[in-house]
């Protein structure tokens, strides 16, 4: 295709923000470098440290072994846990075998593991608001005992709930859910119990509201939207959602090489965003294969702007 201007659609691009790297994101790659740097290669990693194939070749390029269980980490090496927490019996495993462990759990997933310990030394019965087989919702249901905690995926869910006592209940949430679905469960849940306990503060994370926020901001605008992000990546398929919801046809790529261009067409407007495990330069890199395309006119439409840092552990920063 002709690289000329004149000869290419106009296309303007209307950029999401935020969008992209979240802190507890930042934070957790930050500590499989670190831990790379103070302990050698190899440093193992339990599951994927967050979702996103491209950050996960590049740390295994600086070596780090990501693994799916602890059984494969050998005796004598350092083992970080991924971003979306696990399991007390994995931490318990770890220290019967005597590793150095490092937690890259996200801060605002720990506090949700906090609120879940506490309502279950209060004896409430948690009703978790998430989705089967997510690693945080495994991690979440690790915390507590088997038959403390159930599963609610869906309004519909709430319906056919058993409960041994209506009066002694409370919800949580998974991070990273979709803002309006979650508020149409809660609605559900506190119509049917209208003695539920809801949590002190909102369990969806800063980041997951503020991206899907960003994309609300921009979707009537597009006529088609593009989602940077993996497809085991929560908050990235919500993203494609909330777009389809207001009436957008989007599609969720994980870089340039996924964009089907006889889907995408010759849009006047298009949308991008990037899930909260996206690196930037994956938004760049879509960015310049439009260019390639179109007469790309770029506008970045800020919704809210981001502060927000995590610390690291004490160890690696001492």
């Amino acid at each position: 295709m002709s690289s000329s201007t004149s000869e290419r659609p106009p296309l303007h691009l209307l950029i999401a923000a935020p969008r992209g790297f979240c802190a507890g994101v930042d934070r957790a790659i930050k500590i499989v470098e670190l831990a790379i740097e103070q302990h050698g290669a190899p440093v193992y990693v339990r599951h994927e440290i967050v979702h996103n194939r491209f950050v996960v070749d590049r740390l295994a390029g600086m070596g780090a072994v990501f693994v799916a269980e602890l059984d494969a980490v050998p005796d004598g090496r350092p083992v970080v846990f991924s971003a979306h927490g696990v399991p007390k019996s994995v931490t318990a495993a770890a220290e019967d075998r005597g590793l150095a462990y490092l937690d890259a759990t996200c801060p605002l997933v720990s506090k949700v593991h906090r609120q879940a310990q506490r309502l279950i030394d209060a004896d409430r019965h948690i009703l978790f608001i998430g989705h089967a087989g997510h690693p945080e919702v495994i991690g979440t249901f690790g915390q507590v005992p088997s038959g403390t905690i159930s599963l609610v995926e869906s309004v519909d869910d709430v319906a056919e709930l058993t409960v041994a006592d209506e009066n002694n209940l409370a919800f949580l949430t998974q991070t990273t859910l979709s803002v309006d679905d979650t508020a149409e469960i809660v609605a559900a849940l506190q119509a049917r119990f209208p003695a539920i306990r809801a949590p002190r503060g909102e369990d969806i994370c800063y980041a997951t509201s503020n991206r899907q926020a960003a994309v609300k901001e921009i979707a009537r605008r597009c006529d088609r939207m593009l989602v940077i992000g993996a497809p085991n990546s929560s908050n990235s398929l919500r993203l494609g959602e909330v777009a389809e919801r207001l009436g957008t046809p989007a599609r969720l790529i994980q870089r340039a090489t996924d964009i089907d261009w006889d889907w995408l067409g010759t849009p006047a407007t298009l949308g991008l965003t990037a899930g909260a495990s996206a690196p930037e330069l994956l938004v760049r890199e879509v960015i310049d294969a439009l260019a390639q395309r179109f007469a790309v006119r770029e506008e970045e439409i800020a919704h809210v702007k981001e502060d927000m840092t995590f610390k690291l552990p004490r160890e690696l920063v001492a």
